[in-house]
């Protein structure tokens, strides 16, 4: 199964050279023709990060945001090719003009605004402080003043526990966040209270709980280059029709078991 994904992600990097190779890039014209005359459209995500986009036992990529991507894909007429990436480097081969759009979960903030524009919401969620079992330190958002935590260091859950006072480990994936939360390395991680509810479906025995709920909906998009209006119209418009035909509520009762898809 490792040799399948690792083939996959080396025939995927070989796509994202040729088209950067053959001006898949913004700057020779509007980057929505050029998604058409080639007939493809490069997404970043990680595939690691259930359920919003990960591998099941068939070693298939799936998630939430596979689906809506791939729906995005149809609108336009073209194929999806997805490109899998440690979170870090997805917004940097955004920059780059590695990929023509990333769809992973990322959350709308004033510092993102700054350098992308971005969809209409396709999500909305609370972000979760999670702690070990035993942890009765933190009960509070305040309460991360002096704590060790550990995330991906350009998430918006990074920010939001620097923000608060906490120290910040940088980590690939949420695994590793578990593992460093498991050994007593670090006091507690955030993340989507929906990814919590889905790793302790998967892992019931898993001692750790949720100490608190940060105070702010998080608002999740998807980012596009400044200056892409043509491609950010037509990503809002196919949100917009799976939003009206319910499909988007479907999608996220589907890997969610709740529809995230509306602020409620």
């Amino acid at each position: 199964m490792k040799m399948k994904r690792l083939i996959a992600l080396c025939l995927a990097a070989l796509t994202v050279l040729c088209l950067a190779g053959c001006g898949g890039g913004s700057e020779s014209g509007d980057l929505l023709d050029q998604i058409r005359k080639r007939g493809e459209i490069v997404i970043a995500l990680e595939g690691s990060w259930a359920p919003w986009n990960y591998h099941n036992e068939a070693d298939e990529l799936v998630g939430y945001d596979v689906e809506v991507a791939q729906r995005v894909a149809e609108k336009l007429g073209v194929k999806a090719s997805f490109v899998e990436g440690e979170f870090d480097g997805l917004l940097a081969g955004l920059d780059a003009g590695r990929y023509d759009l990333v769809v992973n979960g990322v959350d709308i903030d004033p510092e993102r605004q700054e350098k992308y524009d971005f969809s209409d919401p396709y999500a909305y969620g609370r972000t979760a402080v999670i702690v070990r079992g035993d942890n009765r330190d933190i009960q509070s958002m305040e309460d991360l003043a002096g704590k060790s935590t550990a995330n991906t260091l350009d998430s918006t859950y990074a920010a939001l526990a620097e923000r608060y006072g906490a120290e910040v480990t940088g980590v690939d994936d949420l695994n590793q966040t578990f593992e460093l939360l498991f050994s007593g390395r670090i006091d507690a991680t955030l993340n989507a209270e929906v990814s919590y509810y889905d790793y302790m479906k998967e892992h019931p025995d898993a001692d750790i709980k949720i100490a608190v709920l940060a105070p702010e909906v998080n608002r999740t998009a998807i980012p596009v280059r400044k200056g892409e209006e043509a491609l950010l119209a037509a990503v809002n418009q196919t949100l917009a029709e799976l939003s009206e035909s319910g499909e988007l509520s479907e999608l996220s009762i589907k890997y969610f078991g709740t529809d995230i898809s509306r602020n409620q």
